[in-house]
């Protein structure tokens, strides 16, 4: 019967001292106060954290600092709790007392240990080979081995210019994990060229690194490919000249690939190829439409002109004309 009571009674100690040890008294006015208030470490790097039991006289009361790692030393109601290296990722410290009407207070102070991302990549997902303008296409950040993931932020970039920024759905991992983050884009011309790249930051709030660990991805290129586009538009107008004057017809384009260039000529010249068609001195023989047909894999687009050749009052001889091979053709690029 003796033995019944005893474990009872053993039985009651340690149902008081755990929730002793995990619960703080609502009626508790002074209750024990940790510096810092919140602690940020990263894993395997030292630690320390202060605990003032109570601010009163509470010398004779229980007391103490509850710990999984590291040790305590203490000064009178003043507990010191240090740690050479942290290597635990979830772990916290309670300070405690009893009071002389038999109220339990503590304070609970959580560590957050925190690794930036060993490696950060970027890529395109489930695309190889050539880009077009105004397709749609993801890119992929992917951060590897980070812990709190809760606690990171990713950005997406286009040379210096933000895309977007994302964060992780995990609410409470603490250890490392591997995450990938996606961002849709819509690829345009003006785009070619550019470089994306993302950045995976570790934002720990006040009581983290005064700089927040930053570990960006390498920059990936990207070619956008379109058809040509004319650098002026067609003019519908007939494009009247003197004879004798010089004639410059501008078909220059844009595109990706370079475009080429094909002459069609209202004459039987022999076929060109450039953006600009030149002749030195117009005669009549050059008058009709001129007809510029640019292409490359993507696209063709044509340019017409229509050429009107007038006579120069007063200086013209009846019947002399000026012969095909008296002009000049001229093709620059």
């Amino acid at each position: 019967m003796f033995s019944c009571y005893l474990f009872l009674f053993i039985s009651l100690i340690i149902s008081f001292r755990d929730v002793h040890v995990s619960t703080s008294d609502s009626s508790c006015t002074d209750n024990p106060v940790f510096t810092p208030s919140a602690l940020v470490v990263k894993y395997g790097g030292p630690a320390n954290a202060t605990c003032v039991v109570c601010q009163k006289d509470c010398r004779g009361t229980v007391f103490g600092l509850e710990h999984a790692v590291g040790k305590v030393t203490g000064h009178g109601t003043t507990m010191l709790w240090t740690v050479d290296k942290l290597t635990v990722w979830d772990t916290s410290l309670i300070c405690y007392y009893n009071t002389d009407a038999g109220d339990q207070c503590s304070s609970i102070l959580d560590i957050t240990t925190y690794q930036p991302p060993e490696s950060v990549s970027i890529s395109f997902v489930n695309h190889t080979g050539m880009m077009f303008e105004n397709q749609q296409y993801t890119l992929q950040c992917s951060v590897q081995n980070v812990a709190p993931v809760q606690s990171l932020t990713v950005t997406f970039y286009r040379g210096n210019t933000a895309l977007g920024h994302l964060q992780s759905n995990h609410s409470e991992e603490k250890k490392p994990v591997n995450e990938s983050f996606t961002l849709n884009i819509t690829r345009s011309r003006e785009d070619d060229g550019a470089q994306y790249w993302c950045e995976a930051k570790l934002e720990l709030g006040p009581a983290g690194p005064q700089r927040p660990p930053v570990v960006t991805s390498e920059k990936l290129p990207a070619i956008v490919h379109y058809g040509p586009e004319l650098k002026e538009p067609p003019n519908p107008d007939v494009i009247t000249i003197t004879e004798g004057d010089t004639l410059h017809l501008n078909c220059s384009s844009v595109g990706n690939p370079s475009p080429s260039y094909t002459w069609t000529l209202p004459t039987n010249s022999p076929s060109y190829s450039g953006s600009v068609l030149t002749i030195k001195s117009v005669g009549f023989e050059h008058e009709g439409q001129y007809i510029c047909t640019v292409s490359n894999p993507i696209g063709t687009v044509t340019k017409e002109f229509n050429i009107d050749v007038q006579g120069e009052c007063c200086q013209i001889l009846p019947g002399k004309r000026v012969t095909e091979d008296q002009s000049q053709y001229y093709f620059t690029n």
